[in-house]
Formats: structure tokens, sequence, C-alpha cells
């Protein structure tokens, strides 16, 4: 294969930080088959970076919309994807979380309340991981011992020991880092090796030998998708570990694609067509793709959106068409839609779970009425209500209208949703950034968030990732640009008012912590120190993360090391 360095030692070549478990996955046979993708697979990624570079200058600086040349001879051609497992085909929720995690991972394969599993789960390293190489290692171990039904956890804190139930476990759908991120803790030859690589090259060697050996199929979901290009990288790389590994020779290997940027919308045909014979499903990743909206038209002042909780796919009929689009050409490739997250976690008060149930409800039994077959949920405790929209409606006998399978009838257009722009809505945003942040920098790449905590009224706490982060990111950074004015004229959005509303929502969060310990509580008293630490650091990178997108500089916070961000946390305000 063009790329690789005959003769060099792989073992020589290749260094990695000493992380807990580490040196039992690099093992000899894996160095060899990582080395061996990297040095085929590593310049591939760089031409694909710059092309995604390209494309996004082109729509800041010069208005020309992120579309892709499509690949295809004929665009009428007749062809369906490969067929896609049964399993993959079934009605009802995937439960989603990071795999890092081992006590949330565990959670998720055993039943709900109502006692029933989710079809699938998706084990993620990417969006709600917290992209240390430990949270790679730790997600490669869970889900290798998960596989072989050995997977346990005890946490000492709370006292509590965690255990796979008996019965048949929800299909694994393993979601890895992007193409845009790299590994710093891991290098080959001096220089940090590609985070997609280093993911699903461990996931194919450990957990994919064990579904192998099992006759399980092998599922991923590939995020960040941005071209076809990259899907035929994909596929590149699965038809190199075939060649690599004589245990994967035989194995199904399926990918869905997200379609979780702008770019990707205009080309999910040729995505699902590039895939080959690994294609077996879109997702319309809503959160990432709103994200990737704000990005795109960030320069332009006509283009500032609405507060972001206001912005409804089901009444967005620009969203809505995007992602009945996606449903249309799965139906006419014959590969499987997947909807959207439900976000809200469980609460003690028995109304606002009341609420949050009938808000999952209408948002999945509207996804299950324009053809997705499943949806993710972030929590069990809401899975069968998430779930059963799905199961419900494909049971009695539903099929999708010929209509709802021509994509024609869904064109890609970009549109600005209709609401209000409030500097409630900043500051939500703020707050959410704050938590988030605080979360990141304890290690967590999702964290349960209540954005009005204080504030009247039923308001669950969501699961909240990288991609609402970057929403709330882009929504501030846009407004600030653009100085835009509140919808009642009375405010001008600026950075002095920016910075004014997180400094308050600091203090408002450190507060309500402090109120919850008691005079005589030693513990609690170190562990609000420690937050405060946590929450002053977060405050200063929001600072500066905010500023990056003013600039045009949308580099991800997965890019950056604690280091990095300890640095930029002992600097001065960014503003």
């Amino acid at each position: 294969m063009a790329g690789y360095q005959e003769g060099r030692k792989p073992a020589k070549r290749l260094k990695f930080a000493p992380v807990q478990g580490a040196a039992e996955l690099f093992t000899p046979d894996f160095v060899e088959y990582l080395v061996y993708l990297h040095d085929c697979c590593s310049e591939p990624i760089r031409t694909l970076r710059q092309n995604r570079v390209r494309v996004l200058q082109k729509a800041l600086h010069e208005g020309i919309a992120p579309t892709y040349p499509s690949l295809r001879p004929n665009p009428n051609a007749d062809w369906k994807v490969a067929p896609v497992p049964e399993e993959l085909k079934k009605p009802g929720i995937e439960i989603s979380g990071p795999a890092s995690l081992t006590g949330m991972f565990i959670n998720a394969l055993n039943p709900g309340p109502e006692g029933m599993r989710a079809e699938g789960d998706l084990d993620d390293d990417e969006d709600s991981s917290g992209h240390r190489l430990e949270d790679t290692v730790n997600a490669a171990w869970n889900r290798k011992r998960a596989v072989e039904r050995t997977l346990t956890y005890f946490d000492a804190e709370k006292g509590k020991e965690y255990r796979l139930q008996a019965g048949e476990l929800p299909f694994f759908m393993h979601r890895e880092r992007g193409l845009h991120l790299d590994e710093p803790d891991v290098t080959l030859d001096g220089t940090p090796i590609s985070a997609s690589i280093l993911g699903t090259a461990l996931t194919l060697f450990h957990a994919g030998r064990a579904q192998a050996e099992r006759g399980q199929g092998i599922y991923f979901y590939l995020p960040k998708m941005e071209s076809a290009e990259e899907a035929a990288f994909w596929r590149n790389f699965f038809d190199i570990s075939r060649e690599r590994l004589s245990f994967l020779k035989d194995a199904v290997i399926k990918a869905i694609a997200l379609i979780e940027s702008l770019p990707a919308a205009y080309q999910m045909e040729e995505i699902l067509l590039a895939l080959g014979p690994y294609a077996a499903g879109l997702n319309a990743a809503r959160w990432d793709f709103q994200a990737s909206i704000l990005e795109f038209v960030m320069n332009d002042p006509s283009s500032v959106w609405p507060d972001r909780f206001g912005v409804d796919i089901k009444k967005t009929d620009f969203l809505a068409n995007i992602f009945k689009r996606l449903v249309a050409i799965c139906l006419k490739r014959g590969a499987a839609p997947i909807g959207g997250m439900a976000v809200a976690l469980p609460s003690k008060e028995d109304e606002v779970n009341q609420a949050a149930a009938a808000a999952i409800r209408a948002d999945k039994e509207w996804e299950a009425r324009q053809g997705f077959l499943r949806a993710w949920v972030a929590h069990i405790f809401h899975m069968k209500t998430a779930a059963d929209p799905f199961r419900e409606l494909h049971a009695s006998g539903w099929k999708p209208s010929p209509e709802m399978a021509n994509p024609d009838n869904y064109p890609v257009e970009i549109k600005v949703p209709e609401g209000p722009i409030t500097v409630e809505g900043t500051r939500r945003n703020g707050r959410m950034l704050l938590e988030y942040l605080e979360g990141w920098l304890g290690g967590r790449g999702a964290k349960g968030i209540d954005s009005l905590a204080g504030k009247p009224g039923i308001h669950p706490a969501l699961m909240e990732d990288l991609a609402t982060a970057r929403i709330s990111v882009a929504q501030i950074a846009q407004r600030i640009l653009h100085q835009a004015k509140t919808t009642d004229s009375s405010q001008t959005h600026n950075y002095a008012l920016v910075k004014r509303l997180l400094q308050e929502e600091v203090e408002d969060i450190l507060t309500r912590l402090q109120v919850t310990i008691s005079a005589g509580d030693t513990k609690g008293k170190d562990a609000f120190s420690q937050a405060e630490v946590r929450y002053r650091k977060s405050l200063r990178i929001a600072l500066r993360w905010i500023q990056n997108y003013t600039e045009l500089n949308f580099r991800s916070l997965g890019s950056y090391t604690r280091a990095e961000l300890d640095g930029i946390a002992a600097q001065e305000d960014a503003f």
C-alpha cells in the first residue's frame, strides 16, 4: 500500500503516554496494524482537512454555499445500498452515552425502569466523551469486555457495583472521534496520530475481534462527515483493515454516516454510494448540524439566529425538509434513517418528568411519521417513552408514501428560523457553556445541565454535550460579531454585555452550590473549593472560545489538551 514505510520497526516509531490499560491494548500485532493504517491514511486525512478549510473559507468570504460536485455520472441511476442487517432495521430507540464511563455504559446496556432494553447502544467516544487518551483506552476496554460479557465496575465513592444483567444486549454502534482531531498522547515518528485512526483501529482490533468471533455485526457511526470523498476514505479504511486483520475477512462491517455538517446535507446520496458495501444508513444529527450552519453563516449579518431553545425542528420548515430529504434518500436507496436525540434527564419531581415525557413523545411521534426507524435517548429513564412511537407506528402496518421516498420533494435550503433574539437566550447559552466546560475540566464530555436553574416553571435538566456547546458558543459569537439587537430593540449585543452575563452566571452557580453545603461538612467544602476553581477556569476558557468564533476560528474544544486549557485559564480574560 502506498505510503507504508517498509523495513522500519513499528514499535520503534510509536510512542504513547503511560495511561492505565494502554500497554495491554498496544500489543505488537496491534501496533503493526496501527502503524500500517497511519502510513496509508494520514496523508489522505490531511488532504480531506484541507478540502474542508477551502469549502468553509469560500462560504465565509465569498458567500459560496458548501456544496460539492456530484460523484455520480448519472444522478438518476437505480442503485441500492448492500443489504442492511435486520437488527439495524429495528424500530425503537438507541441509548447514547460515553463509552469511557464504565458505570454509565453498563447502565445503558441494561434494561430501563420498565424492564426493556434499548434496541441499540451508541457507545460514544466523540461528542459525549472527554477526548483524552484515557477516555479512548477506557472505551476500548469497555467495548471489548461488554461484548465478552465480563464488564463490571465498582464505584467506591457511591459504594455501588455495576454488572451486566442477563439477556440479549442491544447491538453496538461504535462512534469514534472525527477526522478533524488528532491524539497528542500517541505519536508516530514524533507526530500525533489521527484520533479517528486510533479509535477505530482499537475498536476493530479488540471489540471487533470479539464481535467477529461471536458472529456479531461490527457497526460504526461516522461523525462529522462533510463529503463523499470522506465516505470513500472510510471505505478504503475498512478495506485495508479487512486485508490486514484475518478475523475481519468475513465479518459484517457497516457504517451509518451522521449528517451533522452543512456540506454533508448536499451529498447524502453520494455519501451512501461512496461508502460502498459498508453503507447502512444516515443519521439526522440535529445539534451539530445547527452548529455547523451557524459556523458557515457566521460572517453574514442577515443570518443571525434566534434563541436556540425556540428552534424546533418540527416547526422550522427548512430544517424539517433537510431531514425529510435524509429519510427520502434512505427509502430510495434501501438504507436505515435514524433520528435525533431526546436529552431530558429524570427529576425527583413527578410533574417535571411528566412534562419531559410529553415533549419526548411528541418529538418522537413526529420523527416516526417522517419515516425514521429509530432515534436516540440520553437516559434509560425515558427510554420506553422515546422508543414507543417508533415501535407502535411500524407495528401498525404503516408504510411511507411514495412521495416520502422522493428526495426532490425536499430541497436543501438554508434560512433563518423564526423566533426572538433575547438577552435571556444569550444568558442561557452562557450558563450552559460554563456548566459544560466545568464538566469538561473534570474529565466529562457530557453533563446534565439545568440552564434555567432557579427560574420559575417546569424545566428538566438536559444532557448537554459538545454539540450543544458548539451551538451556544456560535450563537453568542454571532450576536457579538453583528451587534445583534434584541427583538424588542432595547439592548445590543457586544463583548461587555456577554462578559457581564457570564460573570453573573458563574456567581449564581457558585452561590447555589454553596447553599447545599452544611456548616460542618468539611468534605463538601473541599469539593466546593475544587468546583469553584473549575468554574473560574471555565469562565476564562468560555471567553476565549467565544472570541475565537468572532474571529472565524472554529477550532474544536476537543483539540485542546487539558494543559492548554489550564494555560488559557491562567491568562488575562480574552475580552
